[in-house]
């Protein structure tokens, strides 16, 4: 049987397939529309015999359908961005006990305990709407950092470049997480040389800014703050658990999230090691929902199970989702 203590207690590479294999057949059978998608596919359980044969649900049915394998009643519902005329995607949540227990044991094994951290959050662009997953996950660890310092920042960067510089200068062990615009909005406007401080951005110019690359965006990033790595979280709102990046672009995942390429020309086809292709998630925390997510970023998966995402395909480079009318 699936169970949360199940999921977080995977250790090794045949436990975490063994659990895959458990909660597709789970999701066959309780999730209409991942049900219909494998349908429509040919495939059942019995023709399911390790990873590699599990169909990954297009991501753009969080836009059209409700994604669900229990019927528990929804206790939350988290959403994407977009702009006012663009579907966003929903991701409807029966047991946000599951949520928290992924993100905080997560950055706990990445990172050590939340309470060592002043934890300083630049997102305006996720503060300004309702529904988004990130700030539900850094309210709780502000929260739970107790710190009287933590908290959130909009506009207010003068207030932050002060804190921030004292609380550097005090020693005091600092988490800056933000949104990529925000981060490079602060170093334009002021120079620091920190020495414990941790800048983890979150991805995204949200439309605010020209899209840079991952190297150009950390080395300026690097300069500003005057620090020698920029860390990262690799995160959406169809999932419920997140991959770090300590340096270098180069994420790993927790024990119970683990990430596949798929080929670009046929998206049914897992590719191996060391070549780039669609980014496939499976992430078991989404045990309500859909695990087996197949992404729109484009990414290289290498022999560690460690990743790079190099970007993203266009909608005309969709495949595999117009097997069911969206």
């Amino acid at each position: 049987m699936i169970t949360m203590d199940s999921i977080f207690s995977i250790k090794t590479a045949s436990e975490f397939e063994a659990a895959s294999l458990e909660v597709f057949k789970f999701q066959f059978e309780n999730n209409r529309v991942y049900r219909s998608f494998c349908d429509l596919l040919y495939i059942h359980p019995s023709d399911v015999k390790n990873i590699q044969n599990i169909p990954f649900l297009p991501i753009q049915f969080f836009k059209s359908h409700d994604i669900l394998s229990s019927s528990q009643p929804i206790q939350q519902v988290f959403t994407s961005s977009g702009t006012t005329s663009a579907i966003t995607s929903k991701h409807q949540v029966t047991d946000i006990r599951v949520y928290e227990e992924s993100f905080r044991r997560a950055f706990t094994h990445f990172y050590g305990e939340i309470e060592d951290y002043v934890v300083l959050a630049l997102l305006p662009s996720y503060l300004e709407r309702n529904g988004s997953s990130l700030i539900y996950m850094v309210d709780d660890l502000i929260k739970r950092s107790n710190h009287d310092e933590s908290g959130f920042y909009l506009d207010n960067l003068s207030d932050l470049k002060d804190l921030l510089q004292q609380l550097d200068t005090e020693g005091k062990k600092i988490l800056l997480i933000g949104v990529s615009f925000a981060l490079l909005d602060l170093v334009e406007q002021y120079q620091f040389q920190l020495k414990n401080t941790i800048i983890m951005e979150t991805g995204g110019m949200k439309g605010r800014r020209k899209e840079l690359v991952r190297e150009e965006l950390h080395q300026i990033l690097k300069q500003g703050f005057g620090v020698n790595t920029i860390h990262s979280e690799y995160g959406m709102t169809e999932l419920l658990s997140q991959a770090y990046s300590k340096g270098e672009g180069v994420f790993e995942c927790p024990n119970w999230m683990q990430v596949l390429t798929r080929d670009p020309e046929d998206p049914f086809k897992i590719l191996p090691k060391n070549k780039t292709g669609g980014i496939n998630i499976i992430d078991l925390a989404n045990v309500n929902s859909c695990a087996f997510i197949a992404t729109q970023d484009l990414g290289r998966v290498a022999s560690d199970n460690r990743f790079e995402i190099i970007g993203r395909f266009d909608h005309s480079d969709i495949r595999g989702c117009n097997l069911m009318v969206l």
